[in-house]
């Protein structure tokens, strides 16, 4: 362990010490720390340490790398510290070798009873030089027994007296002090001026637990603080640094001041009252002592299990609570705080400053004459009141937790959840580069926890530094015993490894840390209850699986996992991460910052500041806007309307999208980053509040007021196949627009669902939008009336789950709006002309034999024969299947689906295929040559046929697509190749064959365009009814290798079988990486020795 592991005797050893004076001509040694109970106290910028401590056996020792320090005037109060840390509060006899008589002088003064005297074992602290080992075993076993040892010395000048001696074994000094892990070397130290570590920090990371802002927005008038002692800190502070609240060390005790009496009960600021009063009481569940007047506090404070009593001061309190407003015990408190007690104290001096014109309000004010001694100071000046941020304090966990760790490698089989980190309290350790967390932290009442998202990784070797660093936060320096599951017994074999105690065992509350997976709630409230009262909980395990076998349960608070963490600030989600290595984040121990962390309520604050006072956003938000949408989007999904936190969470998401909603259209596209993330949480915050009592009306983009009807009914028949499938209904609801859905009782709770909307492209990663992120939705039909509403609106369909059968359904829609909707062999062209072209819904649809179209309602409104158009679509479908040696008729009718923004290209594949709104006239329209693009939606309808089993990634990914665009040209539209499409002239394909050639034919440069010329050549010569056997063979196909050597040997070896000649020369001649296996399985076969290739040589 390093310093960090003993903070709280760093905050006892630096009260009051700001720096190191080691200037002069004195030469220290350098110190080894080398045990695990040892840790440097003053060092250089480079690390080389001249003073050290450590705990030996039940005693303890300091060690100073010159003699001379001891007795040194500038380190006085370090000294003094020291020997009451090393005393252990037994104010004992301090034995000082008489060659120290100084060191006597400089104790003495302090109150210290001082005795010139060899080592005895009366002595509580016995003080010497390291130039003598004469008694070593002695000491020894002096520190062993309990005593404190303050020992001073170099090595250097040993070691260059002894040379080719063993300074680290043989040094007098080093004789008495290896075995209690600190060793002189024969290095020095430079002199100098040396700042000592800020031990405020430690006492901050226990202060600050949950809290992540302070609410003085009250009535209540606070003084500003002056902290001006080293032993004094600031803790809440507003932008320009004057402070309201500030603690501080004074001798042995502690002190905290609220600027205003009124924050001690202020119910906003509880968690940190509580931490404070936790902090203050040294004698762990000592008494707390509340004057009468403030009597409020008691039950706020007893609410936490503190034991209180209204009364003054007495010594017999650990933690005294009052007002700064009578010095009549100033003496008594300061006396009860020297003694170790801990102060509460709240009010203010302004009023005092006023009242007493004249008079010194640092020097004469009653608070001041209490608190002058202790380094803090009430002033006359006023602090306005306000929301104010508190320091983050997961950056001294993490300057812990991270030690020895660069990097966090997760390179494994294991699927690990996407952590959401969603309090103060907790906060990200490990995340991926677009901030998705697979290790994360937190503090939960007097304890603390750390949560993998994998419980594998609990045991991976290469996480071993993290987890002995986390095992050692989560005990918090008790060095008590590690409790195992035995389902998890392999980390005990880590943990071991690193001297700790661990135990294979089901909870017990004498344990220290308890180590288990997320896997169970059977111990849920008491898993909690032991984090609460101080214990460590290292948790392991994953959601996604949970959320995959349990559809539609909330996965925040179902999932037996998130109900022992939800608490706690921490969840695990449904979504995923990727395995692979992750750098650790950067936390600069100086300035205490750090790069790359990332904190869900932390954004949420800053946000909110922009938002609503204007204030400017920096390169950390920035960083994260996408990020921080994402989580918002996962985190109101959970629905955890019951959870105080989430309520808190929408509220604030409230405030923040109402006062900064954008508008979106094609002609009014949203292209500022902070707009984006509005856009996208004010979609998904609708969804959440739409049938509350209070919800949230935005206005969209000219959202027209369509006439409506009422009671539609939709009859429906279908036979799905292994996928499910939309079903049209003609309908369309308007933005923002309710109305219920009546479903018969057959197909409730089966897998149907109600979908508003078609665009199902999620556009959360786009810069620029002319359309929300996020504008389909879904509802379970789970009873027979179902309530639907969408904030952008949409068509109407109904969703049917896979492999279901349902004929004649009525579906009842309460009230929605008509859309043009046009379905082969049901519509008549005269009702289509005369009304149903008409309708008023901005939303078209097209159904024809194995095609659905959906397209503005613009396109269609003057066309006159539909039929026309679902001849022509039906002949291309048609022939789509026939190329792919399937049935005529689709199991699911294909979808096209325009759209004013798509997430990639011009068009892209899928169910819908997605394309852009000025592609859509030419579906309707009859081709002609150079002016209609026939090419791309075929193209699409290509990719949804290609299979993987005779698809080489990423060669051809781009080229077996347009073997459809081909063959529908030449056989359905009567258009030859070469005028099919600008590259599929001669010229091009001789170019490009040409330019291959003299590449070197080498597969990387054969894609797209290239590739397709292979398919060309061989469907020149063999024709298309070649390719129609060779798909068809692949149906019924198994064994088929997964690597694109292996598949593509296959396919030259099926397709020869197909056209009966031995193609391996024309494909070894474009470079395909043939086997002598397939030539020789091919041998027997007439060799295609005339292929276009030959020419090339």
């Amino acid at each position: 362990m390093t310093a960090n592991g003993f903070k709280e005797d760093l905050q006892f050893l630096l009260q009051g010490v700001s720096e190191f004076d080691i200037q002069g001509e004195l030469v220290p040694s350098d110190i080894l720390v080398h045990g695990s109970s040892a840790f440097p106290i003053g060092f250089t910028p480079d690390g080389q340490t001249f003073c050290a401590g450590a705990l030996y056996g039940q005693g303890r020792v300091i060690v100073a790398s010159h003699e001379s320090y001891l007795g040194r005037e500038p380190l006085s109060t370090f000294m003094v510290n020291a020997i009451h840390w090393l005393d252990q509060r037994r104010n004992g006899v301090i034995g000082i070798e008489h060659k120290l008589e100084s060191v006597s002088c400089l104790l003495s003064k302090s109150g210290l009873q001082c005795r010139i005297t060899e080592l005895q074992k009366n002595l509580s602290v016995f003080v010497c030089t390291s130039y003598s080992d004469a008694q070593f075993e002695e000491i020894q076993d002096f520190v062993a027994a309990g005593g404190g040892l303050l020992i001073g010395g170099h090595a250097w000048w040993w070691a260059c007296c002894n040379p080719g001696c063993n300074v680290m074994t043989s040094c007098p000094g080093n004789r008495i002090l290896g075995r209690m892990g600190i060793c002189l070397s024969d290095k020095t130290v430079e002199q100098g001026l040396y700042k000592a570590p800020q031990v405020s920090r430690y006492a901050l990371e226990f202060l600050l637990q949950g809290v992540s802002e302070f609410d003085i927005e009250c009535d209540a008038v606070a003084s500003q603080i002056l902290v001006q002692s080293p032993s004094a800190f600031s803790i809440g502070s507003t932008p320009d640094g004057k402070a309201f609240l500030a603690g501080g060390y004074y001798e042995q005790g502690r002190v905290i001041v609220a600027s205003h009496e009124s924050y001690l009960d202020h119910e906003s600021l509880s968690t940190f009252m509580v931490n404070a009063v936790h902090w203050l009481d040294q004698r762990r569940n000592g008494v707390i002592g509340v004057l009468p007047e403030l009597k409020s506090i008691c039950s706020l404070l007893s609410k936490s299990g503190l034991q209180c009593r209204i009364t003054e001061l007495q010594e017999d309190l650990s933690v005294f609570v009052c007002t700064s407003y009578s010095d009549a015990q100033c003496e008594e408190i300061q006396d009860f705080v020297a003694a170790g007690g801990g102060l509460l104290i709240g009010g203010h001096a302004w009023w005092w400053a006023h009242c007493n014109p004249g008079c010194n309000v640092m020097t004469d004010c009653p608070g001041n004459r209490i608190l002058g001694r202790m380094g803090i100071c009430l002033s006359d000046k006023t602090v306005e009141q306000g929301l104010y941020k508190a320091p983050q304090v997961s950056r001294y966990a993490l300057e812990f937790l991270l030690q020895g760790v660069s990097e966090f490698d997760i390179e494994c089989d294991a699927v690990a959840s996407q952590i959401l980190v969603q309090s103060p309290s907790a906060f990200s350790i490990g995340s991926t580069p677009d901030g998705k967390a697979f290790l994360a932290g937190g503090y939960y009442g007097q304890g603390r926890v750390i949560v993998a998202s994998h419980e594998s990784y609990l045991g991976h070797e290469s996480l071993s530094t993290f987890m002995v660093n986390a095992v050692h936060w989560l005990d918090q320096r008790r060095n008590g015993v590690i409790g195992v599951l035995p389902e998890l017994k392999s980390i005990c074999s880590l943990l071991s490894k690193s001297g700790l105690q661990c135990r294979i065992t089901e909870l017990q509350k004498d344990l220290s840390v308890f180590v288990c997976t997320s896997y169970s709630d059977a111990q849920c409230e008491e898993i909690q209850d032991f984090v609460a009262a101080g214990g460590g909980l290292l948790i392991g395990g994953h959601a996604w699986w949970w959320a995959h076998c349990n559809p539609g349960r909330n996965v925040k608070t179902d999932c037996p996992g998130n109900r022992i963490l939800d608490k706690m600030g921490i969840c695990l989600s449904d979504k995923t991460v990727k395995a692979g290595k992750y750098k650790a984040p950067e936390v600069n121990q100086d300035l205490l910052t750090s790069s790359g962390l990332y904190h869900f309520q932390d954004m949420l604050q800053r946000l909110s500041g922009h938002v609503l006072q204007n204030q400017k956003l920096g390169d950390y938000e920035l960083q994260f806007l996408k990020k921080f949408g994402r989580d918002c989007i996962s985190y109101l999904h959970m629905q955890a309307h019951d959870s105080d936190m989430y309520k808190s969470v929408v509220e604030r998401l409230k405030d923040l999208v109402s006062a900064g909603f954008p508008q979106v259209s094609p002609e009014r596209p949203v292209k500022s980053p902070m707009d984006c993330l509005l856009l996208l949480v004010g979609t998904e915050l609708f969804r959440v509040c739409r049938f509350s009592n209070a919800p949230l009306l935005y206005k969209t983009v000219d959202a027209p007021n369509l006439p409506s009807v009422s009671n539609a009914r939709v009859w429906i028949s279908i036979t799905t196949s292994d996928k499910e499938e939309w079903i049209s209904t003609g309908l369309y609801l308007s933005p923002g627009m309710k109305t219920n859905i009546t479903v018969p009782r057959t197909i409730t709770g089966k897998g149907w669902q109600v979908q508003i909307g078609c665009q199902t492209d999620d556009l959360c990663d786009a810069d620029e939008l002319k359309r929300a992120q996020n504008v389909c939705e879904r509802f379970r039909l789970e009873k027979e009336s179902v309530e639907v509403c969408n904030l952008w609106g949409g068509l109407i369909y109904l969703i049917a789950p896979p492999r279901s059968s349902v004929q004649n359904v009525e579906v009842v829609v309460q009230r929605a709006v008509k859309a043009p909707y046009y379905k082969s062999g049901q519509t008549s062209v005269s009702d289509w002309v005369s009304q149903i072209r008409k309708a008023p819904a901005p939303w078209a649809e097209l159904e024809f034999e194995n095609l659905i179209m959906t397209m503005p309602s613009d396109v269609i409104r003057h066309l006159d024969h539909p039929d026309h158009v679902a001849t022509l679509w039906n002949s291309i479908m048609r022939s789509v299947a026939d190329l792919a040696a399937k049935p005529a008729l689709f199991p699911r009718k294909e979808r096209f689906v325009a759209d004013v923004q798509i997430l990639a290209g011009f068009m892209h594949s899928g169910y819908p295929i997605m394309m852009h709104t000025v592609s859509a006239p030419d579906l309707v329209n009859p081709y002609v040559s150079g002016k209609s693009d026939f090419w791309g939606p075929v193209h699409e309808l290509g990719h949804n046929q290609q299979h993987s089993d005779w698809e080489f990634p990423p060669y051809t990914t781009e080229c077996t697509c347009n073997l459809w665009s081909v063959y529908v040209h030449e056989v359905v539209l009567g258009v030859k190749k070469a005028d099919a499409h600008g590259q599929m002239t001669p010229q091009r394909r001789q170019n490009r064959i040409k330019k291959y050639i003299e590449g070197g034919r080498n597969l990387k440069d054969w894609t797209v365009w290239t590739a397709l010329e292979t398919y060309m050549q061989l469907q020149e010569e063999f024709g298309w009814d070649a390719f129609k056997k060779v798909f068809a063979a692949y149906h019924d196909m198994t064994g088929v290798p997964q690597d694109n050597k292996g598949k593509m040997n296959l396919y030259a070896e099926t397709f020869s079988k197909v056209v009966n000649r031995n193609l391996t020369p024309f494909f070894k001649a474009w470079g395909w990486p043939i086997q002598p296996s397939t030539e020789e399985q091919l041998c027997s076969l007439p060799e295609w020795r005339d292929h276009p290739l030959v020419q090339y040589g």
